[in-house]
């Protein structure tokens, strides 16, 4: 691992990832079978294509590997829909900026390359640029610009029991007759319609992990000339997000990506960003910030950074770090090694094949005594069990949660 020291701060601090030695995994190559291969009958390019791509599979892992040893949860953790592990690599970074923070030797504008690397891992990870991603602290603070910025008497759409930060700005706005309607999740594409303004959905639902299908969502609001607004919370970090498919995203950074709690993201489409007003904009959204602390002139960033809110500082020191490991992994192996888990935790106690890394159970009262015996993390939402499962994962987690909870299965 590289050793990164805020003590060497306002210097440069070394690169948080060096892509040169990353080899990120090619979803385009078939999965490699399992059992013995023969190269007979090959052509030499065939033959090439899969010595790469067996080479492919074995560097993800070997990335995944490396990876997992930098955690060491004392149970068995499947709450990471609540909150994501720290990695080791974070943990340093962290606890040097504490350290230096005791001592008065800390710098804050050394912070900010801290902010910007998360914001470049960031866009990387969800496929869009540096320049569309503003960050700040929480969610509901984003949804509430683009709430405010409907015109009156406007229609949101949004499932039945969604993530309330991504309703409630939405019904705050009731004075000025904006309403919110709720349709079952399976509905969502096919309610759309001429008088919605925009629908605004989790790509994976919290309570339950189940995976919306976006793709009949941007067909159906292309359609109906309404707007997107997609919550990456629970789904960026396991699952492939596009952000630039949708006109807005929010996420935060606390559960799949790692972070301490006061990192979010917000993405907007560049032709859209001037439909919005910048109404929390403080120093952190100028186009210096270090240059924006007092006085008029209003000097905001030309970039989505003009709805920057300004920095919970240690949230983006433990964010840099564990982007970069994310990175170094790749969204594609983190995504079948997630779902892979939770497909095998679902086999174990009888269910079939999902899509999420998240599975929602309903559970007998026995459940609870019996996961803090056994040392096992979950979390209860909305009346039932809730198990997810992350990169620090292992088949022998996935197995050792089947055999506690199978019996207790309603």
């Amino acid at each position: 691992m590289t050793n990164r020291d805020v003590s060497d701060l306002p210097v440069d601090p070394p690169s948080m990832l060096d892509t040169a030695q990353t080899t990120p995994l090619d979803p385009t190559q078939p999965t490699p079978s399992r059992g013995p291969q023969t190269a007979a009958g090959l052509t030499a390019a065939q033959t090439g294509r899969t010595a790469h791509t067996a080479h492919t599979a074995q560097t993800a892992q070997t990335a995944l590997q490396a990876a997992q040893a930098e955690f060491s949860p004392s149970g068995i953790y499947l709450n990471s829909a609540s909150l994501g592990l720290p990695p080791a690599r974070s943990l340093t970074d962290l606890q040097r900026a504490v350290t230096h923070w005791q001592a008065g030797t800390a710098d804050p504008p050394s912070y900010d390359r801290y902010v910007e690397r998360s914001r470049e891992l960031y866009a990387a990870l969800v496929g869009t640029a540096p320049e569309r991603v503003a960050i700040g602290s929480q969610v509901s603070a984003f949804v509430g610009l683009i709430a405010a910025a409907l015109p009156a008497g406007s229609e949101v759409l949004v499932v039945e029991g969604e993530f309330t930060s991504l309703v409630f700005p939405f019904l705050a706005q009731a004075t000025r007759g904006v309403t919110v309607r709720e349709v079952p999740l399976e509905d969502l594409a096919g309610s759309v319609s001429a008088a919605t303004a925009l629908v605004a959905v989790s790509a994976v639902q919290s309570a339950d992990g189940r995976v919306a299908d976006l793709d009949a969502l941007v067909a159906a609001c292309a359609a109906h000339g309404a707007r997107t607004l997609v919550d990456t919370t629970q789904a960026a970090g396991w699952l492939p997000v596009q952000a630039d498919r949708y006109d807005y995203t929010v996420g935060g950074g606390y559960k799949w990506l790692l972070a301490p709690r006061g990192t979010a993201y917000f993405t907007v489409r560049p032709d859209l960003a001037d439909g919005l007003i910048p109404h929390a904009a403080g120093w952190y959204a100028g186009a210096k910030p270090w240059e924006s602390i007092y006085g008029t002139p209003l000097r905001l960033s030309p970039e989505a950074r003009r709805f920057d809110l300004s920095p919970a500082w240690h949230s983006w020191i433990g964010q840099a770090p564990a982007l970069e490991l994310l990175t170094e992994v790749g969204i594609e192996t983190l995504h079948s090694h997630a779902v892979g888990l939770a497909n095998r935790f679902r086999a174990g106690i009888g269910l079939g094949a999902g899509d999420s890394a998240i599975v929602s159970l309903a559970v007998t009262e026995g459940v609870p005594p019996a996961l803090k015996a056994a040392g096992i993390a979950g979390a209860f939402r909305a009346g039932r069990l809730r198990v997810g499962f992350h990169l620090y994962n292992t088949a022998e987690d996935a197995d050792a949660a089947a055999e506690v909870i199978r019996a207790l299965v309603r």
